[in-house]
């Protein structure tokens, strides 16, 4: 899985390790635009990620377009997908329908002939058969590690086939944005391009880029139709307070950021106005084993151990509940995942349970003496908790562990590191047991691929890149996972599904302790027509392909 998807579900939690309570806003911010209205047509938006350099580049993540999230202005997808729903249907876009064969191995775009470029060219085929060529030209560009192998032009249609099922990346597929090929043919090395005047086929254009703000305008002949939004102001703060500082003032109005009492910072600035909603997909945080370590190699220890966390703790303290509560024990967040839940854990629940958690380690052989866990050889069971430094939600999540497990009688303490020995440490598997998160994706294959997937196995000292830190060892996981990939069949891809979710209770080989959040900040005083838990009909974070369709949706409030 890509190093972006990584990216992508640590932003808030990154967000965090920024000296979450630093008093005061950044002098980098200090002359900060006016804010938005619905009167002047400007929205403003904004992140805690320090100043960026001028890159539109869509395809590279680390790009001030993709870290502020305003490539998905720009450029367009074929269709629009949506993480909070991932059971429904995507919305035509680019293309106005989509095939896939019965086996996932050929998918057919028919393009939508009305779709042209903000420089008045047409989009055609030829552009999108370019822009999955250039995909799979240049690895560094495809993100999502898509094996393409043939691309074909059939008049208004695109035809891509594969020598794999593309069952698990078919969403990661059709939603790819587009690029011109009249532009982009000409570009000596895209994988470095900052493409610093970029033209999509996206409904706003580059009006001006600082380090601070980038600002975008309304296309006046976007092929959708006339937008009521008719500025985007992407601002970029050095740490969470100025950001947090920003939306409690009313400058900022759009935002993804972590705050631990953000009903005393955010909403009682302003009750009536100021909202938020953080819904999860299908990615989650939680407790990694190291399994190629004793005592941790052993089910029934790491069993024990989930069955006691509590988790409405983290929920609570730690994540000041804007990261959803994981409620069952499969780690398959809820609603989202709901339609995938094997019966036999439909009711089950993460209340803990420590006499059953005790009884589980007195069967495996392990014995509780003077208060003291011990394994089965008679060694006392200890263990060092790891995570960087600043990463306060983190932090005060493996506190909440600690005091848990302490009822079975394991002793554990909490090691911080720097981000960057901690990632090395993660990789090379030189840890007992760290806080990291997973993939998401459409189903939860993502999320239990990167936990249990043996063709990502390392031995310790050699680094993982791609997932498996815990180094868990089942054949029967890495089966399921292929059979669930290659499945031609809904009941094959059920029984996988139900097996992955009895290893993921039985053997946890992570205990899940959070569900990923994609949220967002808003204010309704400009603007209107936000997606919400009652019309969840877009992503709410600015940082999604979905973005978009919020930002068409938006009307004045007045």
């Amino acid at each position: 899985m890509s190093a972006r998807r990584h990216h992508t579900l640590r932003a808030v939690a990154l967000a965090t390790a920024v000296v979450a309570l630093a008093a005061g806003c950044s002098s980098a911010n200090s002359n900060a635009k006016k804010s938005g209205s619905a009167a002047s047509g400007i929205l403003t938006l904004g992140k805690p990620d320090g100043p960026q350099t001028n890159n539109s580049n869509p395809f590279l993540n680390t790009s001030a377009g993709a870290t502020l999230g305003y490539r998905y202005m720009i450029y367009e997808p074929l269709a629009m997908t949506s993480q909070i729903r991932p059971a429904d249907k995507a919305d035509p876009w680019l293309a106005t329908e989509w095939k896939w064969d019965f086996n996932f191995t050929k998918v057919t775009f028919t393009l939508d002939d009305k779709a042209k470029w903000a420089d008045g060219k047409p989009l055609t085929a030829e552009d999108v058969a370019f822009t999955f060529n250039l995909l799979k030209k240049h690895p560094a560009l495809n993100g999502n590690g898509i094996a393409f192998d043939g691309v074909e032009v059939q008049g208004k249609k695109v035809v891509l086939t594969f020598e794999d099922s593309q069952y698990v990346n078919q969403n990661k597929i059709i939603q790819q944005f587009i690029v011109p090929k009249h532009i982009w043919e000409g570009v000596k090395n895209p994988e470095t391009w900052p493409n610093r005047t970029p033209v999509g086929s996206g409904p706003y254009k580059l009006k001006t880029f600082t380090p601070q703000t980038t600002t975008l305008t309304a296309t006046p002949t976007y092929w959708k139709g006339a937008t009521k939004v008719k500025e985007l102001r992407y601002s970029t703060y050095n740490d969470n307070s100025a950001a947090t500082t920003a939306l409690a003032s009313g400058k900022l109005e759009w935002s993804f950021v972590f705050m631990p009492d953000y009903k005393k910072l955010y909403i009682a600035k302003d009750p009536k106005n100021h909202k938020l909603w953080f819904p999860s997909g299908l990615g989650i945080h939680g407790l990694w084993f190291n399994t190629a370590r004793k005592p941790f190699d052993n089910p029934a220890l790491r069993k024990a151990m989930a069955m006691v966390v509590d988790r409405n703790a983290i929920y609570t303290q730690a994540e000041a509940t804007l990261y959803p509560e994981i409620t069952n024990p499969t780690g398959i967040p809820l609603p989202a995942g709901e339609s995938f839940l094997a019966p036999e854990y439909k009711k089950a629940t993460t209340k803990p349970d420590v006499e059953g958690a005790k009884k589980i380690l007195d069967k495996a052989g392990f014995t509780l003496s003077g208060g003291v866990l011990k394994d089965p050889s008679g060694k006392p069971v200890k263990l060092t908790f790891t995570d960087p430094a600043g990463w306060n939600d983190y932090i005060t999540g493996l506190a909440i562990i600690k005091d848990n497990i302490k009822q079975l009688g394991i002793e554990a303490k909490v090691k911080t590191q720097t981000a960057e020995a901690w990632g090395a440490d993660v990789a090379n598997g030189n840890f007992d047991a760290t806080l990291h998160w997973t993939n998401s994706g459409a189903t939860p294959y993502d999320m239990y691929q990167n936990i249990m997937d043996g063709a990502l196995l390392q031995p310790i000292g050699k680094a993982s890149q791609l997932g498996n830190f815990g180094r868990f060892k089942s054949t029967e996981a890495t089966e399921a996972l292929k059979d669930f990939a290659n499945a031609t069949t809904d009941t094959t891809r059920i029984n996988a599904m139900n097996a992955l979710q009895k290893i993921m209770v039985e053997q946890a080989p992570m205990i899940p302790t959070a569900a990923a959040p994609i949220g967002a900040e808003y204010s309704t005083k400009n603007w209107v027509g936000w997606p919400t838990e009652a019309d969840p009909y877009a992503d709410p974070q600015h940082t999604q392909p979905s973005s978009l369709e919020v930002v068409l949706k938006l009307k004045p409030s007045k």
